[in-house]
């Protein structure tokens, strides 16, 4: 194998694909990133592959001769990131013992020699077969993502609950998140209707979409598509010369459309950047031991009251005008849950609906994006 590439796309490739390098390999070979070269195409493409989560690119290059090499993907992260700029020649032999694999890498100064291992050992990314793709617009996943991922688990016991539930109808695929304290549901749409009405779920690790969303965010056009291969088992999502593949959680995702109330007795519509530096000013009273903030809704002043009572290092009390229809209430949250739903609630204005103090409370944009955002409230102790 040999081939001649600029140091920018190598390093720039390298270091996204080896963040599915795992730090603990349970096999040696999973340590190594796998690099394909064809001359054919002046293609080279790079994967990396944890058993569970697996990212593939490729970038043009002048190949002069096919090949595929896995190599230790750490020390070659490391060297490629520190070259200058520049053309480098990447070739493979047999050392001297004929015992293993010897690769070169020659930026316009310098040689640099790492052993390699055979492209054989190497594990194949897992194919979805004979299914129908999904295709979105970067710009509908990456706003499905922002507004689920952050309402995950990070409790490894919950494994279900540490990723984020998809369920693909014909024209929409909806998003869902909870950790058992609140609820994010956010419906986007597909590009192309889907054949078949046959409704498809699974639930994919957080872990796995967060790298999605950074690999989207890094350069992807907001109008280019995504296909999107759902399976019980797997998930697949590829674009331009990019792919990235994860297993599926197993486990019965909680049925968290019966969580959401139907009919409300309160409603109260708010400006969402005032409500939220309003709740960020109270919050560094909340009690670091609690973080309870109480909210007052007051039907004939139309406004709300932000109030939060430290003990032994003071208090602080904040309203803000509100439209409000029902009966005055007191309610409280843990703040941290609150204003993380809020910050991804996409409109500036947006709507709480809520019953009783102790019931499930939404949250909802006025208008565009299809998104709920559920809260549980918390004991008012006296």
């Amino acid at each position: 194998m040999k081939l001649i590439c600029s140091q920018g796309d190598l390093s720039s490739n390298l270091s996204l694909v080896s963040r599915a390098v795992p730090s603990r390999p349970t096999h040696p070979v999973l340590a190594n990133i796998l690099l394909q070269a064809d001359a054919e195409t002046n293609q080279v493409s790079l994967t990396a592959f944890d058993l569970s989560l697996g990212i593939r690119t490729s970038f043009s290059a002048e190949v002069l001769e096919s090949g595929a090499i896995a190599l230790p993907a750490k020390l070659l992260v490391d060297i490629t990131s520190r070259l200058p700029e520049g053309e480098i020649t990447l070739d493979d032999s047999v050392d001297a013992g004929g015992e293993g694999i010897i690769v070169t890498l020659k930026p316009k100064s310098g040689r640099y020699q790492v052993r390699a291992m055979g492209a054989e050992e190497f594990p194949e990314l897992p194919v979805i077969e004979n299914a129908e793709a999904i295709h979105l617009t970067t710009a509908a996943l990456i706003e499905g993502l922002k507004g689920s991922l952050f309402a995950t688990s990070s409790d490894e016991t919950k494994q279900v609950l540490t990723g984020v539930h998809l369920t693909l109808k014909q024209d929409t695929l909806e998003f869902a998140a909870t950790d058992g304290h609140r609820l994010a549901v956010l419906e986007t749409t597909n590009e192309r209707p889907v054949e078949g009405s046959e409704q498809v779920e699974v639930t994919v690790p957080a872990r796995a979409l967060r790298e999605l969303q950074r690999m989207l965010g890094h350069n992807a056009t907001s109008e280019e598509t995504v296909a999107v291969y759902l399976d019980q088992g797997q998930v697949v999502f590829a674009w331009q010369n990019q792919r990235l593949t994860s297993r599926t959680l197993e486990g019965q995702y909680p049925a968290y459309r019966q969580l959401i109330p139907r009919q409300f007795e309160r409603q109260v519509t708010l400006e969402r950047k005032q409500f939220i530096s309003t709740l960020e000013r109270i919050a560094v009273l909340a009690d670091q031991k609690n973080n309870i903030v109480k909210v007052s809704i007051d039907n004939a002043n139309q406004e709300i009251t932000l109030s939060c009572e430290a003990q032994d290092v003071g208090s602080g009390t904040e309203s803000m005008p509100a439209q409000i229809s029902g009966e005055d209430i007191d309610i409280a949250f843990n703040v941290k849950y609150l204003m993380e739903g809020l910050k991804e609630l996409p409109s500036s204005e947006i709507q709480m609906h809520l019953n009783q103090s102790l019931t499930p409370v939404i949250f909802t944009p006025l208008g565009g994006l299809k998104m709920t955002y559920l809260a549980m409230p918390v004991q008012l102790r006296n």
